[in-house]
């Protein structure tokens, strides 16, 4: 499938008709709202790339999964898609980023979890703007980049 098509049918405006939810301004959410629904967003990429690659016991691919969603993992992937952001993303990604969260990650320093927080709230505003081919741009750079290393 394209990626003009893919934009076409996007997964939120198709969960917004579907249960006739009204558009919010995106600008009205706090970016850890947007967080929230893009770690998941991400996260459900991450699984669909690993189920595709083939299948697998259920430990292995949460156990390859927790190594990609990770908040190390997503600095990285910060690390390599910075240059790439437009202004406008890279403002979503300082405002998850500069959040006052209540929790902090198991096995992450502030900085790193701070930071994947960034990710997270950029993925969110993409998903929720109907921008999934961005979405999937980016993170198809911050892995390839990632494998390199």
């Amino acid at each position: 499938m394209n990626e003009s098509v893919v934009s076409e049918i996007s997964f939120a405006k198709y969960i917004r008709n579907a249960f006739e939810l009204e558009e919010v301004d995106i600008k009205t959410y706090s970016p850890l709202t947007l967080a929230y629904i893009g770690d998941a967003i991400y996260d459900v990429i991450i699984r669909t790339l690993l189920v595709e690659k083939g299948n697998a016991p259920v430990q292995k691919l949460h156990k390859r999964a927790s190594a990609l969603v990770k908040a190390s993992a997503q600095v990285e992937m910060f690390h390599a898609i910075k240059d790439e952001l437009t202004e406008q993303e890279m403002g979503f990604y300082k405002r998850g980023r500069n959040a006052k969260s209540f929790t902090s990650a198991k096995n992450a320093s502030i900085t790193d979890y701070r930071m994947a927080t960034g990710i997270e709230a950029l993925v969110g505003f993409l998903y929720l703007t109907d921008q999934m081919p961005r979405i999937i741009e980016l993170m198809k750079l911050g892995l390839s980049k990632a494998e390199e290393n």
